[in-house]
């Protein structure tokens, strides 16, 4: 880059991907110099892509390896404090999963977010270019075109209206010269189409492309945040389908994963080669097409040292511009004394003097278009969307792929894991006995088959056991039996029926302790009383 560039400065980050290696498919170094259309530039940054690639490769395999000993790897799963240790690892492993995803995703959506604002100031900057360069050709081509057919007509029929006044016509001749001598300079200005590079399908191209890949990260930003909190929610509920199906997702976007980070490194490190040196880049893609010195002239726009292109540009419309003023300063004679005795010749000259006043505007226009500083605007605003906002987006986009490898690394860890504990947590169920009361599962079965006429309520127990004064102590002996049913304290022996008066079955509810005293007036109960009441209160 020149010397001369102050107002453009790459940041640090291009120049550290621009030292990243390049190396061809061939493990043959290359140049860190940006060649888009270079066979061997190409295969390097495919060898970025690759590497990528290897990375997935050790990220399964490793997986692999860890599956395969928990497998394999048998422990002692009868001990409470191995059980305890499993689950607690198991709940860390998720909640790291979980906390390193959804930093995964915030930084996504601002990586997304900044390369897509950097490729719109590209693409805005490659519009405003666009319509500089067709507005300097068009105005160039509609001055000659007015020049070369019509100046020419209107000074031809003059010609014949002023052929008996010597003097008009010689005037006529000098403003015919005036009129080739603007046509000259005019051709002499540089022809953009020539360099046969439309702007603006570029920029459409462009635009095309960035919205399906932001659209694309956004589908998978969301698809990760979701794979994520469904896998969260099955190790929560120790649902076995949700985890396998969140298994396979799981490895399925590890794959994404770290094919996106292969992509982006490729294309953060070809950008940052351009950033390091773009106007080097552009000097070698228009020297056979365009001047060094107009390239080099709207490139650095520089207004203290001399540029031949741009004394040429000021010679040829200061020319246009003395031409435009003499032909006018003839017109208005004309006018003035040549009217009087050719009153035919008023509309053409008329005409004539409409059409200079049109190039005079012309020239303006073509006069603000062609200084180096709106096109040297949009090219640095070009340079500062991509190298800046682009290629930092794109190292986020970077990070966030390797975070995303991380959390589902983690994941693929974890649910292999809560399945062997759900899968011990079913075989422990099914090796207690269904007649235990304190069996879950038993319990809920008991509560589904059983009837309601068969139980009584506590509180017309209480109401027609009467007295407890007036119970006599039976002759069987106290046995020590566990209840069948879980007698309310409060409403047996207190006679004051409150809202605990309600049968704890089906409750999983602890068995109660009772005093001697209650378990003496339970015993005191007669043989009548035991069979009205039925079999509910035998031991």
């Amino acid at each position: 880059m020149s010397s001369a560039r102050v107002d453009y400065i790459a940041p640090w980050w291009t120049y550290w991907l621009h030292q990243f290696p390049h190396v061809t498919l061939r493990f043959q170094p290359l140049e860190h110099t940006f060649k888009p259309q270079d066979e061997n530039y190409q295969q390097s940054l495919i060898f970025l892509g690759c590497v990528a690639a290897a990375g997935l490769g050790v990220n399964l395999l490793c997986l692999a390896i860890y599956l395969s000993c928990l497998c394999c790897c048998r422990k002692d799963e009868e001990e409470e404090e191995s059980k305890k240790s499993n689950s607690c690892c198991v709940t860390w492993a998720a909640v790291a999963a979980g906390l390193i995803c959804c930093v995964a995703v915030g930084v996504g959506f601002y990586g997304n977010s900044e390369t897509n604002d950097g490729v719109y100031q590209l693409t805005y900057s490659l519009y405003n270019a666009n319509h500089t360069l067709a507005g300097v050709d068009s105005l160039v081509t509609g001055t000659v075109g007015g020049m070369q057919s019509g100046l020419n007509e209107h000074l031809s029929r003059l010609g014949e209206i002023f052929a008996a006044r010597g003097d008009f016509v010689q005037t006529l001749q000098f403003m015919q010269q005036m009129s080739d001598n603007i046509i000259k300079q005019l051709l002499g200005l540089p022809d953009w189409e020539k360099a046969k590079v439309d702007l603006a399908a570029i920029a459409d191209q462009t635009a095309y492309v960035e919205y399906y890949r932001w659209l694309t990260y956004l589908l998978i930003l969301i698809l990760d945040l979701v794979i994520c909190l469904a896998a969260c929610l099955g190790l929560a509920k120790q649902s076995r389908w949700l985890l396998t199906t969140m298994m396979i997702c799981g490895v399925l976007t590890l794959i994404l994963s770290w094919a996106s980070l292969g992509a982006d490194v490729a294309t953060a490190v070809g950008t940052s080669d351009f950033c390091v040196a773009p106007d080097k880049f552009l000097m070698n893609q228009t020297k056979d097409i365009i001047s060094s010195d107009i390239v080099h002239y709207y490139l650095y726009c520089s207004q203290t040292l001399p540029n031949p292109f741009q004394q040429f540009v000021l010679q040829s419309l200061t020319v246009f511009q003395r031409s435009l003023t003499t032909m006018q300063i003839q017109i208005q004679g004309l006018l003035q004394f040549a009217v009087p005795l050719f009153p035919t010749a008023e509309r053409d000259l008329l005409s004539v003097q409409h059409l200079l006043n049109n190039s005079e505007a012309s020239l303006h226009q073509l006069t603000a278009l062609l200084d180096c500083r709106g096109l040297n605007k949009d090219y640095l605003d070009a340079l500062i969307g991509v190298c800046y906002d682009g290629v930092e987006g794109l190292l986020y986009l970077c990070l966030f792929s390797l975070l995303a490898a991380c959390a589902f690394s983690v994941m693929l860890c974890a649910i292999p894991r809560a399945w062997r504990q759900i899968a011990n947590r079913d075989r422990d169920y099914d090796d207690i006995d269904d007649g235990d009361p304190f069996n879950p599962q038993s319990r809920r079965m008991t509560s589904h088959h059983s009837h309601p006429g068969n139980m009584h309520s506590f509180c017309s127990y209480s109401s027609s056991m009467g007295s407890q004064t007036s119970l006599h102590l039976p002759t069987q002996a106290v046995t020590n039996a566990p209840l069948s049913e879980y007698m309310n304290q409060s409403a047996l022996f207190g006679g004051n029926p409150r809202h605990e008066n309600v049968p704890l079955i089906g409750r999983g509810s602890p068995p109660p302790s009772y005093s001697p005293t209650m378990r003496a007036t339970y015993l005191s109960m007669t043989e009548d009383q035991i069979r009205h009441f039925g079999e509910d209160f035998r031991a």
